[in-house]
């Protein structure tokens, strides 16, 4: 155990306080984990409160004046420290713990000694835990201060006293006898030397230091009782007649014996007992050496040196040793020969001689102790000043300067001064160059070079370039005076951007942090600000300690530029914001938010914490620049979009109003309504009155029905059952939890509650805010339900979860809120319902069993119904009733009150290519403020075989900017993707698609979608042949509904004419799920050409040119957890087909499928379950029947790999092509990897095309050589070109997932790569770097990135858990299986070391992971998508639960 956490776990039990003070980033608290693991273990919840680094500690001990005990934690550090001096008068008179953690240097500690009444020093961990105990009880009894100082860096064993005797033993009452006899605890040693003995220091100390010494013996007699080993003021051994006295501060251990020396190691600093020091000094000791482990100690003598000398001197002895001072070096490797050497020194040294026992640390040791290391997360805003101003880039502050300038160099005063020096120096500079220019022997070059510098010298590159060039030539005429004043300063001719970074920290005491002086300063200087405070932990700081808002201070002064910005949040704001900081000529303040916790808060988390609080205003975006409004330009300048959306709304609505009440000032709304409107609505709300009291008159209770629902099942049944309620003759009513409230749930009289899971037994979404209100009021007892009576039917699924650890996941909501209630005091009428997925009828089979007892409660169970239930509204009844896809979807988006369509219609709008979303990373917390979800829409556009010219990608990468989130996706299907489109820039952002000659008809919905084609960027004529024809199929497929021109193209059609729309392929209904054609090009698979309802293998005749294709069907990725009778299928290969028939077959395979697929269950809808019903002959009969021929026996084809080839390749036409790395397919602007820049950049001067791969990946094709130089250097120089990724990573995909996607389970785009960074570490260990091995991951079991056929995939199940898949086929051959249900990312870790261990040993020659693990005995091969579910968890020894 570390001494550290034994001090943590004692002032936890024992304080009411608890003050931790957290070093300088990127360290953590040595306490903190600790206190975490004490406040879920312990009883004892002491007030915790953590200061950040810069705060003020002194003034955050004395707001606890009235607690019983305070403890302070810190690990030392001067600027803590000497922050504590001012108050230590005051602290000193409290009852107060200070643990001080120390390394190597007691020099900042110990100038708090002279102050503070006790001082203890503690050496080893369970030394440092018997003196916690001791110094609390001291603290507690005496009402004083106690610092408690100890070694941070030793280990060992600990014998920990129980949590519950501390607080006992605070309170005991003192003993009057010590241990053995001795008040004092000191009794002697081993080698026979008989210590203290029974000395009392009352003769020989003054009154008041007595005092405190009987404090602290009556405080060690106690804690000896307690820990049963004895605690003395200090520790003694040696001979008994020894002529050398080495007495020893510090973590040094003498734990031998060395001749004629004796030790004496101090505990107890304060009071400092004199006289048993004295009487410890045997009579022959001729020197007495006083070690101290100070580095850093200013003054000529030591403390505990003064210390000892004074009190042998005020003592009787005739003969007094001679005293000397020495320090501890390096203490981990002392030994007697060191001890021997140090006496042999003191021999012949002068008293005035300090001593050193234990080598110096050497310069590397110290450089590493001085070093100031910047946080990880914080490299993110340094890089970026790095690569906006490059070598012009000056950081005052730098921790690099410690090196050379002490620590003191990282603080802003100090940086400060540094910058106002050099800004004087820089204003020589240009007087010098004056006054030279004014020389008539200058010569004539180097006239006009300086005359031109005086009037660019403020501009970054010309500065710079004039420098290089006036240089030499200054060199030339340093025989003059006035030339050698400008060469002493030039350098500073070029110009530089100066900035200081620092911490939230300095906003607590804008006077003390010196940004006062620099806002005030009016000195051109940037001051860069990290605020690190998670938006989730706002409200946990010290509600007594105000962070100043710096933004506004700045503001107010007038002439400071002021930015807020957030990288995590907007890339291209904080660019723009350090720009114009450096273009501004005066102070810059630019607040940068970095939420984060620790070193090891994964960068999700900070993403995550940095919307939300951009989200709910609390970090808004914005740029405030003085020099626009010099130039009559508004200052102030809101970047942050949520923001600026409320405010853009409550703008209209106020001007609306303001027209309103101009238009017609004086007129009342009586007199300017119309009077018919107003005498229906009279009549109308009259009959609705009497309808309710009719209802209230009839005998029957009423019913409130709540439900907890994501996926909308909970919610039908909800809502079914309130219907059969009203058929019955209760009054009913329906609506999701979080509608209500504890106080308005109180006044119902007969509630039900249906509920769903979500995650790991978690509410689903609409159900959290009152089970959270639910737990509070449990929380604190009350029992606010009683008059309720309730009854609660729960939905889950008992597979989600077999392993028998996961078990209570099951039904878990359910349970818990059926607990609850009745906790709360409401009264259960009807027992427990739940509903099993795997029952024969699903949740069904349990519901009919419960419902009847509801009827039976509620006295209506003998009631007969005679009106049928109305039918439920389904996705098939929604197409039928759209007029061909047109529902009211232009109503919607003339609709302003929402950010959100109609249900219905955004089932419809997936035909014309558009998902609504919103951001599920803010979620939670826009519903705890009351405002709806964030929505947005994902944009997918229509792009078969995924090519676009340069004119394209440029208009997609505008939209991305003017429409988007600044970013767009390449898609699995081989094409693009933008999300984070708000409602009203839809219709804008579709017509800029189609201004391009692209669109979104069909990108998504129950019609084909996007035909895919393989890359393949070396067979030129090839790749153009099957181009042509996927963009046949494509437009043969597409349907023929004009509802998509005149939606988002604002074409009108004359009156009537959508009646006369007509659908000849699809009908009215569409078909029942979506349906995806692919076309493929041995020996590549990329396409992963069996995973889709329909393939094309495109066979080569011996020209090389497209002779046919052999077709596939009843291929399919989408699969439900848990439910057996869905599942992944690989598709058939039916026969060959030419060129020519091949659309005509796509067309028949397509209408069999419409005609014969399952419209009554989405979940078994798609072609390869009708396949599976039907019978594979059967399904081919129907299809050929329709073309009216047989399809050719297939033709001879083979794959060999389904991923990308990366790199430069040439066509057989002699063009140029590169396949880039687009990790996960985000083309977005990052630090370091500007991605989306380069690609703008190439897309500016490229000739040919772009290819988009169904592995998310990009191929910059057809460049002319000519080009190919033009293209390298662009590459280059974003860093494009870079292909030096493991085989794991390049051979990766991920769907989007979180935060966007609303079926998502779990992380994937943002987390694989994490993931990969961990695997990618074992691979490389086993010699695998460049082996590839085919990862996956999805967050939800639909199957986008085509896990089902990866070698190893992970598929979502809950947040941060995965279904493990082991086993497909490296070219796309085999489905893999289930290796494992449940699995987090340390079981994933601890799966995939040995078994990756074991292929790097045992693989055969060209053997493929998901060979192996099949052949190894990990998994069984899946022969059909029938059989996927079968032998699912493992083979063997390897079988899930086996050991």
């Amino acid at each position: 155990m570390s001494p550290a956490s034994a001090v943590a776990r004692i002032a936890y039990l024992a304080s009411d306080v608890l003050v931790d003070s957290q070093p300088p980033r990127p360290l953590s608290s040595l306490f903190s984990n600790s206190f975490e693991q004490q406040s879920i273990n312990g009883v004892h919840k002491p007030t915790l409160v953590s200061l950040p680094f810069g705060a003020d500690p002194g003034a955050a001990l004395l707001r606890h004046k009235s607690s019983q005990l305070t403890s302070y934690t810190v690990a030392s550090h001067p600027q803590i420290l000497n922050r504590l001096l001012p108050h230590l008068s005051e602290l000193s008179a409290l009852p107060l713990v200070l643990h001080v953690a120390v390394e190597d240097d007691l020099s900042d500690v110990l100038a708090l000694r002279s102050t503070i009444p006790f001082v203890i020093y503690s050496r080893d961990p369970q030394q440092a835990h018997d003196n916690a105990l001791l110094a609390s009880r001291l603290a507690r009894q005496e009402k004083k201060g106690v610092l408690h100082i100890f070694s941070a860096s030793s280990e060992g064993d600990v014998v920990e006293v129980q949590a519950a005797q501390v607080q006992p033993f605070l309170l005991q009452e003192a003993q009057v006898n010590g241990v053995n006899g001795h008040a004092n605890g000191v009794n002697g040693h081993a080698n026979g030397t008989n210590g203290v003995n029974g000395h009392h220091p009352e003769d020989s100390a003054q009154s008041a230091q007595s005092t405190l010494f009987k404090a602290y013996q009556a405080a060690s007699i106690v804690t000896t009782a307690l820990v049963q080993r004895p605690v003395r003021p200090f520790l003694q051994h040696g001979p008994l007649n020894p002529r050398t006295v080495i007495i020893s501060v510090g973590s040094a251990k003498f734990n031998f014996l060395v001749q004629d020396v004796f030790f004496v190691e101090l505990t107890l600093l304060n009071p400092f007992p004199s006289q048993l020091i004295i009487d410890a000094i045997p009579s022959t000791a001729e020197r007495v050496i006083v070690l101290e482990q100070l580095r850093r100690w200013q003054a000529k003598w030591t403390p505990i040196y003064l210390d000892v000398l004074s009190a042998l001197q005020q003592s009787e002895r005739e003969q007094r040793p001679v005293v000397l001072s020495g320090t501890l070096g390096n203490t981990s490797s002392i030994k007697q020969v060191d001890v021997l050497k140090l006496v042999q020194h003191a021999l012949t040294a002068s008293p005035s001689t300090r001593l050193q026992l234990g080598q110096p640390r050497d310069a590397s040791q110290q450089e590493t102790s001085t070093s100031v290391q910047i946080p990880r997360h914080e490299q993110a805003y340094l890089k970026l000043l790095n690569q906006v101003f490059g070598d012009r880039l000056e950081i005052a502050n730098s921790p690099e300067l410690v090196k050379t300038q002490g620590e003191l160099a990282t603080s802003p005063e100090f940086a400060l001064g540094r910058i106002r020096g050099e800004l004087e120096a820089r204003s020589q500079l240009v007087s010098a160059v004056e006054a030279f220019l004014r020389d008539p022997k200058i010569s004539p070059e180097l006239h006009a070079l300086l005359s031109q510098w005086l009037l660019e010298k403020d501009d970054a590159v010309k500065s710079q370039q004039l420098a290089e060039r006036i240089d030499p030539l200054l060199q030339a005429e340093l025989s003059r005076p006035a030339a050698q004043r400008v060469f002493d300063l030039r350098a500073h001719l070029p110009a530089r951007s100066r900035w200081i970074v620092g911490s939230d920290a300095w906003s607590y005491d804008l006077g003390a942090s010196g940004l006062h002086h620099a806002i005030a300063s009016g000195l051109n200087v940037n001051i860069l600000i990290l605020d690190n405070t998670p938006y989730t932990a706002r409200n946990t700081a010290d509600p007594n300690r105000r962070k100043q808002d710096v933004g506004l201070y700045a503001m107010n002064h007038g002439d400071v530029y002021v930015a807020s910005t957030a990288v995590y949040s907007s890339y291209s704001q904080v660019l723009q914001a350090l720009s114009e900081a450096d273009k501004f000529q005066g102070p810059s303040i630019v607040l940068a938010y970095l939420p984060y916790t620790s070193e090891n808060t994964p960068a999700l988390e900070v993403l995550k914490e940095t919307k939300l609080a951009i989200d709910a205003g609390y970090w808004p975006l914005y740029r405030w620049n003085p020099a626009k409004e010099r130039e009559g330009k508004d200052p102030f300048t809101l970047d942050s979009d949520s923001i600026k959306n409320d405010l853009q709304k409550f703008l209209d609505r106020q001007n609306h109003l303001s027209q309103l009440t101009r238009s017609q000032p004086l007129l009342p709304s009586e007199l300017v309504g119309n009077l018919g409107d107003t005498l229906k609505e009279a009549r109308k709300q009259k009959a609705q009155q009497s309808y309710a009291e009719l209802l209230t008159a009839i005998d029957a209770p009423p019913l409130t029905v709540f439900y907890a629902s994501d996926g909308g099942k909970a919610e039908k049944i909800a809502r079914r059952l309130a219907t059969r309620g009203k058929l019955r003759g209760l009054s009913t009513s329906v609506a999701a939890m979080d509608t209500t409230s504890i106080e308005d749930l109180a006044k119902e009289e007969f509630v039900v509650f249906v509920t769903s899971v979500a995650g790991q037994g978690e509410f689903p979404q609409n159900g959290r805010q009152l089970w959270k209100a639910f737990s509070a009021a449990a929380s604190r007892g009350e029992r606010p339900l009683t008059n309720v009576r309730y009854s609660v039917f729960g939905m889950g699924d008992s597979h989600y979860w077999p392993r028998p650890e996961d078990a209570h996941y099951y039904n878990k909501a359910g349970k818990d809120l059926n607990a609850r209630l009745e906790q709360l005091g409401a009264q259960r009428v009807v027992d427990l319902g739940l509903g099993d997925d795997q029952d024969a009828d699903g949740p069904e089979t349990g519901y009919k069993l419960w419902e009847p007892l509801i009827w039976k409660a509620l006295g209506v169970d003998a009631i007969e119904l005679h009106e049928a239930e109305p039918e439920p509204i389904t996705n098939e009844h929604i197409k039928v009733a759209s007029q061909y896809l047109r529902g009211t979807i232009a109503e919607g988006l003339e609709d302003t009150t929402t950010g959100a369509l109609a249900p219905s219609d955004t089932q419809l709008t997936k035909f014309h290519g558009i998902y609504q979303q919103d951001d599920r990373d803010i979620r939670d917390e826009r519903q705890a403020q009351g405002v709806e979800p964030a929505y947005a829409f994902m944009i997918r556009v229509r792009m078969p075989a995924g090519v676009c010219n340069p004119k394209q990608w440029l208009q997609m990468d505008q939209i991305s900017d003017e429409h988007g989130n600044g970013t767009f996706k390449i898609t699995t299907r081989q094409t693009f993707q933008f999300h984070g489109v708000i409602k009203r820039h839809l219709k804008s952002a579709i017509r800029d698609i189609n201004r391009v000659l692209l669109d979104t008809l069909a990108a998504c919905g129950d019609v084909n979608r996007n035909v895919v084609v393989s890359a393949i960027p070396t067979k030129s004529k090839l790749h153009a042949q099957v181009w042509e024809f996927a963009k046949n199929v494509s437009q043969h497929l597409l349907p023929r509904t004009t509802a998509y021109h005149e939606i988002w193209l604002d074409k009108k059609l004359v009156a009537g004419d959508a009646l006369k729309d007509v659908e000849p392929l699809y009908g009215e209904f569409y078909l029942p799920r979506k349906f995806k054609v692919a076309v493929a090009v041995p020996p590549h698979n990329d396409v992963d050409i069996f995973a889709n309802d329909v393939g094309f293998i495109a066979i080569v005749d011996e020209n090389g040119d497209l002779a046919g294709f052999n077709v596939t069907a009843g291929g399919g990725m989408g699969v439900t957890h848990g439910n057996k009778k869905t599942y992944p299928r690989l598709g058939d290969v039916l026969g060959f087909c030419t060129v020519e028939q091949g659309r005509d077959v796509a067309e028949k395979i397509m209408l069999v499928q419409r005609d014969n697929g399952n419209r009554a269950d989405r979940k078994n809808a798609r072609l390869k379950y009708t396949i599976d019903r039907m019978g594979l002959d059967n399904f081919k009969a129907e299809v050929e029947k329709r073309l009216g021929y047989s399809l050719q026996p297939p033709r001879p084809f083979s794959f060999d790999r389904n991923i990308d080839d990366f790199g430069w390749s040439t066509g057989e036409d002699g063009k140029h092509h590169f396949t880039c790395f687009i990790e996960n397919g985000r083309i977005q602007d990052e630090p370091e990897r500007h991605f989306k820049t380069a690609l703008k950049e190439i897309a500016k001067i490229h000739k040919g095309y772009f290819r988009l791969t169904t592995n998310q990946h990009l191929v910059i094709s057809d460049i002319p050589p000519e080009n190919v130089e033009e293209i390298k250097e662009l590459l280059a120089k974003y860093k494009l070109d870079n292909l030096s990724h493991t085989g794991l990573r390049l051979s990766s995909s991920a769907c989007v997932a979180f935060p966007t996607c609303g079926l998502a389970m779990a992380e994937s785009e943002r987390y694989l790569p994490i993931l990969i960074d961990k695997v990618e570490k074992i691979c490389e260990k086993n010699g695998l770097r460049n082996d590839s091995i085919v990862m996956r991951m999805t967050g939800c079991p639909n199957g986008c990135a085509r896990p089902y056929v990866a070698e190893v995939a992970f598929v979502g199940k809950a947040p941060g858990t995965y279904l493990m898949l082991l086993g497909g086929g490296y070219h796309g051959q085999r489905l893999n299986k289930i290796y494992r249900e449940t699995v987090t990312e340390p079981e994933i870790l601890a799966i995939l070391e040995p078994m990756i261990k074991h292929y790097a040993l045992e693989r055969l020659d060209g053997e493929h992971f998901g060979d192996f693990v099949i052949r190894a005995g990990y998994i069984a091969p899946t022969t059909h998508g029938a059989a996927w579910w079968d032998n699912a968890g493992g083979e063997g020894v390897h079988r899930e639960g086996a050991n």
